[in-house]
């Protein structure tokens, strides 16, 4: 029961609704991107990735010192069907802007 609370619990804010459907859409993001993307100051965005992740929503995949993440695979039906929603909801995405690819992370 407590991961399904725990679950229930990280969709509790908009933000990390946000960073759900934005990784949903992009694929896998380097935190460098998401930062850059999103707006968000690091440290806030490192502790919603961190929530979403022992929610079992993210997976994460260090390479050197840069994080990337991306939707967990394979994600349980319960999950699924969270993302299902988060998809239909009206969330104006920001644009991707990839510095990971152009200069390298600079965070």
């Amino acid at each position: 029961m407590e991961l399904f609370l725990q679950t229930v619990s990280a969709l509790n804010d908009p933000s990390r609704v946000l960073i759900l459907r934005f990784l949903d859409t992009h694929g896998e993001l380097c935190v460098c991107d998401l930062h850059l993307s999103l707006g968000m100051i690091q440290s806030r965005l490192s502790r919603h990735l961190k929530i979403l992740k022992e929610a079992g929503f993210l997976r994460v995949d260090r390479r050197g010192t840069w994080a990337y993440y991306a939707i967990r695979t394979p994600i349980d039906r319960f999950r699924l069907q969270a993302l299902e929603e988060i998809r239909t909801l009206p969330i104006e995405l920001p644009p991707l802007i990839k510095n990971s690819d152009t200069q390298g992370c600079t965070l």
